[in-house]
């Protein structure tokens, strides 16, 4: 069974218990509405060492601030503003003193960047490596939370930032290069918070989440919830500079925002975007009814048939 087909039967067993005002299992973030037109947002990632980071070619501190980071690009995400997390950490013998220190300096330093509080967690040893689970919360008005369930035939499929970059620093970390710019962004992600929040205002933003298993993954899980097809113009992949085509598709990590706007607003979205953060949105394609992702090259569909993967 695949990671999706687990999440899949998780969501079926669980189906039939009661969801106590949740809206849960399907989006970058789990819903509590709250009085006043406000709801709570939920998320969670785990960490692995070994599956999500190697600890001889990532410090403390860096692992500190991406297993932070990860979770606010969630939040961030569905429009919301983070506000809180807990964290839970498993550590050998020998990261138990001076590592454990400095991967908590790296936690508060992006903690503290975005006002984000930390009320409790967990901690153990653990036989055989690191493990790292971070549950953050946001808040957001209910009118600013994408969904990615949001996105309708028509609808141009953007995305806030090159991609590509976080894919290549694997490779270069898996070849024993650490010190390359692109491994850096690897270990260092920048979650959108800033970025999430705006959009999250704007009525032209049909749909929203963030990049973390490849755009050639991720396109697919807005298909799947808004129930359409989607066509992508390799041409017009926002690709960063020496970054082949297929890590910028395929890859992952880069922890962008991938969004739907309506046609008849988006060219005011992305003036105002780009007005806003100094860098422009990039569309890439757009929405279809055809409820099939297809890759294009110049609006003829190509037999592509890429899927999103990134290992260590």
């Amino acid at each position: 069974m695949t990671e999706f087909g687990f999440i899949d039967h998780i969501r079926t067993l669980f189906a039939a218990l009661p969801d106590n005002g949740f809206e849960g299992i399907g989006d970058d973030c789990a819903v509590l509405p709250l009085q006043g037109g406000e709801s709570l947002l939920f998320t969670a990632d785990l960490l692995t060492e070994g599956v999500h980071f190697l600890r001889h070619a990532t410090t403390a501190r860096e692992l500190g601030c991406k297993s932070l980071a990860v979770n606010l690009s969630d939040v961030a995400a569905m429009g919301g503003r983070p506000v809180a997390t807990l964290l839970s950490i498993a550590l050998p013998a020998d990261a138990a003193g001076a590592w454990a220190e400095e991967f908590m300096e790296g936690y508060r330093a992006l903690s503290e960047e975005y006002g984000v509080a930390l009320i409790g967690g967990d901690t153990t040893a653990s036989k055989g490596g690191v493990t790292i689970n971070v549950t953050a919360i946001g808040r957001a008005a209910d009118g600013c939370i994408k969904r990615r369930s949001g996105a309708r035939p028509g609808d141009v499929l953007l995305t806030a930032g090159l991609l590509g970059e976080s894919g290549a620093g694997l490779q270069d970390l898996l070849q024993g290069r650490c010190d390359t710019p692109c491994a850096a962004i690897h270990r260092m992600p920048r979650p959108q918070v800033d970025e999430g929040l705006w959009l999250g205002t704007r009525s032209e933003v049909t749909a929203m989440m963030d990049l973390s298993d490849g755009l050639a993954s991720d396109v697919r899980h807005i298909m799947e919830c808004s129930g359409v097809g989607a066509d992508i113009d390799l041409e017009r992949i926002p690709t960063a500079p020496g970054i082949d085509l297929r890590t910028a598709a395929c890859a992952g990590e880069d922890y962008k925002l991938l969004l739907c706007a309506e046609a008849s607003g988006v060219d005011s979205l992305m003036e105002a975007f780009e007005a806003r953060f100094g860098a422009p949105l990039y569309p890439l394609g757009r929405i279809t009814g055809t409820h099939e992702l297809r890759w294009c090259e110049h609006g003829t569909p190509s037999p592509l048939d890429w899927q999103g993967s990134h290992h260590y």
